[in-house]
Formats: structure tokens, sequence, C-alpha cells
């Protein structure tokens, strides 16, 4: 399994915030380390949307973070089909990728938060219409990356005889990670065209189901099994024991984070996310990489603490079998 830091950009990072957790990633030797992609806060404060909490634009975030580090990897989890032409994202894409000396990974999905498209102006289409555009997305995102030129003519976009210069460096193109739940329609769009499929928040009985649906789409294509990897995002509050991992908890509620949305927060948080001490954390990620998951990106909503950090890369990562 390998492991990658994950941080909601939207909920008030700073540039300072993501420098200092980019380099501390990398220095402990994490793989990768993702932003989401929003423009609106999606959690909560007091009963109001917390939106003046503050977000930077990811695509710009991950070029700056790609000239700032030299060795982790940086992407999108993920990337919504409303906020930008495909051949914007694909150039932003290309563009980090090449900063970064081919380090980029691209996160697509069909985007979800409603709220954040009506305060800023950008259409939310129905469910199917956003897989319609995902769909041409895709197909237009992996042409320009791999093509000189590249037309295409569909419902949503056009394009005619793009010559889509200079390509990314990495061969034949920056990983594209498309994140859903792994049903009939996403899987058929995981199997023709994604190297990675990532599912947010499961149990690692719910992660095995999904990722079944997802292989058995492969097989039913003929499309080799070892050419995805797959992978879960979820949330970590992890402390040496576990009364650090319930602090770590309460401090994420005192600042209205997702720990604060559970019903039951602490049985919720521990059915569907990394809780406890050192043992128990290594527990859980084993029960996972035994579920099939490949890489796990860690949701850290206390992105300024990094002694949690130090704490998974130093004493638990080691420990976690697979």
């Amino acid at each position: 399994m390998r492991f990658c830091l994950m941080l909601e950009g939207q909920e008030g990072v700073t540039w300072p915030d993501w420098l200092a957790a980019a380099r501390s990633a990398e220095r402990l030797g994490f793989d990768a380390i993702f932003t989401s992609d929003h423009y609106l806060s999606v959690m909560r404060d007091d009963g109001r949307e917390s939106g003046g909490r503050g977000s930077s634009d990811a695509w710009t975030m991950l070029s700056a973070l790609a000239a700032s580090t030299e060795t982790i990897r940086l992407g999108t989890l993920v990337s919504p089909v409303t906020f930008r032409h495909p051949s914007v994202l694909a150039k932003a894409a290309v563009t980090v990728d090449r900063v970064s000396g081919g380090r980029v990974e691209l996160g697509m999905g069909a985007g979800w938060w409603q709220e954040e498209h009506r305060t800023h102006g950008f259409e939310f289409p129905d469910t199917p219409t956003r897989f319609d555009m995902l769909e041409e997305q895709l197909e237009i995102v992996h042409g320009l990356l791999t093509q000189e030129r590249f037309s295409f003519r569909g419902k949503h976009y056009q394009l005619d005889d793009v010559p889509f210069a200079p390509k990314g460096v990495q061969v034949p193109h920056p990983p594209i990670v498309i994140g859903g739940n792994g049903g009939p329609r996403l899987a058929a769009l995981v199997s023709r065209w994604a190297d990675e499929f990532n599912t947010v928040g499961p149990s690692p009985e719910q992660a095995r189901e999904r990722f079944g649906r997802v292989r058995d789409r492969l097989d039913a294509d003929a499309r080799p099994q070892d050419t995805l990897t797959t992978s879960v995002m979820t949330w970590c509050y992890v402390g040496e024991t576990e009364a650090g991992a319930m602090r770590r908890i309460e401090e994420a509620g005192a600042r209205a984070m997702r720990a604060t949305r559970f019903e039951d927060e602490l049985d919720e948080l521990r059915a569907h996310c990394i809780v406890g001490s050192v043992d128990q954390a290594v527990a859980r990620l084993n029960e996972y990489a035994a579920a099939g998951v490949q890489r796990i990106m860690l949701n850290h909503e206390l992105f300024d603490d990094l002694e949690m950090l130090d704490v998974l890369a130093e004493r638990v990562f080691p420990q976690v079998e697979g």
C-alpha cells in the first residue's frame, strides 16, 4: 500500500499551510499530496455554510507546489467537469506536469456540491448530464494528452484540429484518476479511461464491493487487471495513543470540520475512517489493504498539525502489510 496526504483546500488552507504540509509529507516519504477542487467550503460553522474560510484554485496551487517540491506527486481529488472546459483542464495538468518534472495526477469526476455552483455562477446540470459531460471530457483530455492533433464533436464540447503542445513529461500521459462509487456507468468509464479508481469514505467491506464492480467491468472489457490501481480517500485522526486521536477529533469539531457532520460521531468515524492509536491505525490500514486498497489518501483536516504526519510515517506506515 502507498500512502498519500489529502487536504481540503477550500477550508482555509493558506499558501504557508500548503507549503509546510507538502514539504513535510515529502520529507517523510508520502507518495503524493492531493487537494480537493472546490471554490466554497463544504463544512458548517454554527449552522451556517462556512464559505468564508477561503479557497485557492486547485490547479494554480498545484503549480506553486510543483515549483516548491522535488519528489512528491501532486494531484486533484477530483476536478469536477463543471468548473473547466476540458481543453483548459488538460492544459493545466500538462503545465503542472512539466513544472514538476513529471509528478502530476489528474483526478476527474462529475461534481456534487451544488451550492458552490449556485454562488459562483457555474451551471449545475442533473446527474445524468454531468456524467455525459464526464464521458466527453475523459475522451477529450485523453486525446489532447496523447495525440499531436485532436478533433472532437460531442453534445457538450467541440474541438477542431487542436495542435496540443507541449505534451506532459509522463508517457503516455499523466495518470488519470476517476472518483466515484463504482456504479455501472462509472465502472465503464474507469475501464476505458482511468489509470486509477478512487472511492471516498468506504469501510473496508464497502471498498471491496466497489472495487469488485469496477474489476468485473475490466474483465468484461478484456482489460488486464494489473493496469488499474484501486484507492480510497478517507479521513484520518491518529495519535501515539487513543487519547491523542480523540484530542484531534475534538479539535476538528471545534473548527467545524467534517468530524462534526456524523450523527453518531465516533462510531461513524471508526466505521469509515482511520481513527485511534498507532496500533489501531495499523490494524485498520491492514483491513483496507486486504480489501484491495493499493493507495490510500489520508484526509488531514487539521492541516497545520504536522505532528500527525510524523506519527503516521514513523510509527504506522512501516507496520502496514501489503
